[in-house]
């Protein structure tokens, strides 16, 4: 059985010679092939098409999606699909982004004719400068890998490491020369936190209509807790004659009107409510809403309009249920 020492010697050699592979690659793109290329897909009127084969495939694909979420349209076709009528996806403005270890994959050489006949400009990831699609692309960025993390010098390993880390210098370095922003960001990603932090905003989720809670300043403190049961927010808008908000009643007001003995069936709302509520505009983002009721330790906010008519509310759990919490 092997022991532990031997298979953390094993771990850690794999990561020396990755780190090794990437410190070549830092060196690399300081030569203008880089450059070039960044300017190549700025330039482009179309989409960056990525192509790999086998594990250069998969890389490729978090490459293009790389891409595709920072700015730089883009998406992977496989070389395979591409030969057999999938190439029509491809134009003229587009670039193409091929990736091979060895430069001489088949399936990738195969595909040359057409993409130059189209016009598309070609820019390859291969480890060998001498190679056919090196020497045949319009712009070549090298992958020195002195071997490979595999005692077998057959997995790719430090290779795949270093192509990966290529796509990303290429994409950030993209996405900084566009002045792309986290909001730009939010925008692919709508479905995810950063996406719901930058671009959901209150009126997305607030409670309106029927189901805002609101009573007169007149009505007693038995009736208001009638309608905060049938609207299940915790609290009730309190208005005046004009249903201009003035005040808020909410469970902690009943706690400390019935600390202070009064009678919830003859005192009015108005003697026990909170005035001058906290409000929120109805177009904030929500996360502006989550971080202004954690700031001021409150459960709930009403939204109103410019003449101050409660429109909406919003509650803790809204925001947790919109999983911003």
């Amino acid at each position: 059985m092997v022991d532990s020492a031997k298979l953390r010697e094993w771990g850690q050699n794999v990561v020396k010679i990755e780190i090794e592979a990437l410190q070549n690659l830092y060196s690399s793109i300081n030569d203008e092939a880089f450059a070039s290329a960044c300017l190549s897909i700025l330039k482009a009127k179309g989409k960056v098409i990525v192509m790999g084969i086998g594990k250069s495939g998969h890389i490729g694909h978090k490459i293009a999606s790389t891409f595709a979420s920072t700015g730089t349209s883009s998406f992977f076709v496989h070389p395979s699909e591409a030969a057999h009528g999938d190439l029509g996806m491809i134009e003229s403005q587009d670039v193409a982004l091929m990736i091979s270890n060895s430069g001489e994959s088949p399936e990738i050489l195969a595909l040359l004719p057409t993409l130059q006949r189209k016009g598309v400009t070609i820019i390859s990831l291969t480890s060998k400068s001498t190679s056919t699609l090196a020497k045949l692309a319009h712009i070549n960025l090298p992958i020195f890998v002195d071997k490979e993390a595999c005692p077998l010098g057959l997995a790719p390993t430090a290779s795949t490491t270093a192509t990966l880390a290529l796509g990303d210098a290429l994409a950030v370095a993209l996405l900084t020369s566009k002045g792309f922003t986290a909001r730009d960001f939010a925008q692919s990603h709508p479905g995810g936190k950063l996406g719901k932090k930058l671009l959901l905003r209150v009126e997305d989720i607030m409670h309106t209509h029927d189901n805002l809670p609101i009573v007169s300043e007149q009505q007693g403190i038995s009736e208001v807790l009638i309608e905060m049961s049938q609207k299940g927010l915790g609290m009730a808008a309190i208005v005046n004659s004009a249903n201009e908000l003035i005040g808020v009643f909410t469970d902690g007001d009943l706690r400390r009107s019935l600390d202070a003995k009064f009678d919830i069936h003859q005192t009015a709302v108005s003697e026990v409510m909170t005035r001058n509520p906290h409000c929120i505009k109805s177009t904030a983002l929500a996360e502006q809403a989550i971080h202004f009721m954690q700031q001021e330790d409150i459960n709930g906010l009403f939204i109103t309009d410019a003449q101050q008519h409660p429109i909406g509310a919003i509650h803790i759990s809204d925001l947790i249920k919109a999983g911003l919490s």
